[in-house]
């Protein structure tokens, strides 16, 4: 489907190779139903760019994205991106402001990030859904690594961006499979808990509390007593009322048209209008607090945190900062900027990277189109490169704005514009407004876009599916309340020990046939030759009598210098002892470097039948 209220057809005849591939997209005016079609990428980009010259209109298509699907843009879909852009434009002010104090940024600087994705976004992405800008975990990365540093911030938005748009060039987007799902659901659940609670001090009016996880976790409940009663009555209002609206929003049932009764259409409309309110519910929450919070101090009440002085209008477009200026006036350099991001230049590209593809997935397949990874990888950064230089801290794709676009029924990316837009109107005309802003509202807000976050039952799911899984996430959940790029990075280096261990140590099954018959079940590589010998050695050489051995390769694909180097002792020592090692069931492509090795001794048969065959006759001879 490609909308909220679509209903996909049972068959549709096979894609074309055009931009996205065919589908239906259905709104509804009335009894009537509007349909039009959409495309995807059927073909790997890599093979189309290779196919054509780099001049070639194909090959220009496969950068620009939009010049695939632009010549067939139509009014039907302008309306619809109209829709979609305005309601996640509602959206995302609201959460630009909330997720820049996330990262210990003035709010502005939220919003200095939400409106420069909808525009490259529509140029260089392949899926119609996803929508950049500020996120919960990115603002939490960009916090744990600059410390609210804006100018630290901004330069970092740059460095993602040359690293990501550089791997998408040389097409390393695949290194996102190295972090495991483990590992990507023990970061989501510590960051989710780490952005609540961060954001209880604001619900309670306290001020001044450490930022550091534990110490943040000691000096909120050791200061509860300081909780000014108007924001603790004003958060959990706004908290009630986000989820009251969130709750209504799920249980909505779907509208499809079937039914033409005068109380099934009202009810579609009573429904709609629930559903247009709901989506708006950060929007609509922030602007009531706003209001409830001006007239207060208008009769000189002064009740409540309120964001206070905002930079005003637009952001000046000019070239990152390359170094920074502390507290007493110290100049730092580029390279020792660029040396206090430590590991964090490292996690953040991954993570923008990981978060963006990982959406942009989900919507493909459940919207029936494809993507295409390396380029996506290469929209946010070119968006993180030139959001540098309008005072941007690092984004990607965002889930919650994303599922919005995607249930309005945007058409094209082109929705990103008008989100943009509305982005951009803020800056230059509401900025006086934002004032009033109380920071209650705001943590309400965070606070019901990250709860969902923390999956709970996934332990359960890992203990009965695979224990060993929960290392990773246990370490990762544990870690991230440390600093959150040091569970990415423990997560990834406890997976990978995993991994080695796996690969070093093979399933290997032996049977004895009169021969011993050795099966490498899981494939033969360097970090497992040892291993396997060591098994050889035990079971047939050091035997009494020595006995003579069948290795079945079947399951071996590749072969290196390091197993050849073992098997050429191996051979020796079975020469030795006058028994025979014998291969079978080799793949051509090992089989050839086998036997370009020349290894004295070798030899091999197409099956384990025939090799036994061989080994006995040997044996008999000798």
């Amino acid at each position: 489907m490609c909308c909220g209220h679509t209903r996909l057809p049972e068959s549709r005849p096979k894609p074309k190779e055009t931009a996205f591939p065919t589908s239906q997209c259905v709104t509804f005016q009335g009894d009537k139903k509007t349909c039009f079609a959409y495309h995807t990428m059927e073909e790997p980009l890599l093979r189309r760019r290779l196919a054509q010259k780099c001049c070639s209109l194909s090959a220009l298509r496969a950068w620009l994205p939009f010049l695939s699907w632009l010549p067939s843009y139509n009014l039907r879909w302008l309306q619809m991106d109209l829709l979609a852009g305005l309601t996640v434009g509602l959206t995302t002010v609201p959460q630009a402001l909330a997720y820049a104090e996330v990262a210990g940024l003035p709010v502005q600087y939220g919003l200095y990030s939400a409106f420069m994705g909808g525009f490259f976004y529509t140029l260089l992405g392949t899926s119609k859904d996803v929508t950049l800008g500020p996120t919960a975990i990115m603002s939490l990365l960009c916090f744990s690594v600059v410390g609210g540093q804006p100018h630290r911030a901004v330069l970092l938005s740059l460095l993602c961006g040359l690293i990501q748009a550089g791997m998408a060039l040389l097409r390393l987007g695949f290194l996102v499979d190295f972090i495991s799902f483990p590992v990507i659901k023990g970061f989501t659940c510590a960051a989710a808990i780490t952005i609540g609670f961060g954001q209880v001090k604001n619900i309670l009016g306290l001020q001044g509390i450490p930022q550091q996880f534990f110490l943040e976790v000691y000096y909120t409940f050791y200061r509860i007593s300081e909780a000014r009663i108007g924001d603790v009555v004003l958060g959990l209002l706004c908290l009630s009322l986000l989820v009251m609206l969130m709750l209504m929003k799920k249980k909505l049932v779907s509208y499809d048209g079937s039914t033409s009764e005068t109380n099934s259409r009202n009810s579609t409309l009573a429904g709609k209008l629930v559903w247009i309110v709901a989506t708006m519910r950060n929007a609509l929450v922030v602007v009531a607090a706003s209001c409830i919070a001006f007239s207060w101090d208008a009769y000189g009440h002064n009740v409540f945190t309120i964001t206070g002085e905002i930079s005003q209008g637009l952001p000046p477009f000019r070239p990152p900062p390359t170094s920074d200026i502390t507290a007493n006036g110290t100049i730092v350099p580029f390279w020792e900027v660029v040396e206090g991001f430590g590991g964090g230049l490292a996690v953040i590209p991954f993570m923008g990277l990981l978060e963006s593809i990982a959406i942009a997935k989900a919507f493909a397949s459940q919207n029936d189109y494809r993507i295409d990874a390396n380029q996506e990888l290469l929209a946010i950064g070119v968006t993180n490169i030139m959001g540098s230089f309008v005072s941007a801290y690092p984004v990607t794709g965002s889930f919650g704005r994303t599922a919005v676009n995607s249930q309005t029924g945007v058409c094209t990316p082109a929705g990103g514009i008008i989100t943009s837009m509305i982005v951009l109107l803020s800056l230059a005309f509401l900025m006086p407004a934002f004032y009033y802003i109380p920071k209650a509202s705001l943590a309400a807000v965070v606070i019901c876009a990250v709860a969902p976050m923390v999956d709970y039952p996934i332990v359960a799911k890992m203990w009965r599916i695979r224990k060993l899984d929960l290392l990773p996430f246990v370490v990762t959940f544990l870690m991230s309340f440390w600093k959150v790029q040091y569970g990415i990075l423990g997560g990834v280096a406890v997976s990978a020990v995993l991994l080695l261990y796996n690969m070093a140590r093979p399933q290997i099954k032996v049977t004895d046939h009169g021969a011993l018959v050795m099966d490498l079940n899981s494939g033969l590589s360097f970090p497992a030759m040892e291993y396997a010998s060591h098994i050889i050695h035990t079971q047939a050489l050091q035997a009494n009598p020595p006995r003579s051995m069948v290795l079945d390769c079947h399951h071996i694909s590749i072969i290196d210098y390091t197993v050849i180097s073992e098997l050429r002792d191996l051979l020796r020592q079975f020469e030795l002892r006058g028994v025979r090692l014998v291969f079978c069931s080799l793949q051509p492509s090992v089989l050839k470097v086998l036997l370009a090795a020349d290894l004295q001794g070798f030899k091999y048969a197409d099956s384990v039948e025939a090799a036994l065959h061989m080994v006995s006759g040997n044996w008999l001879d000798d």
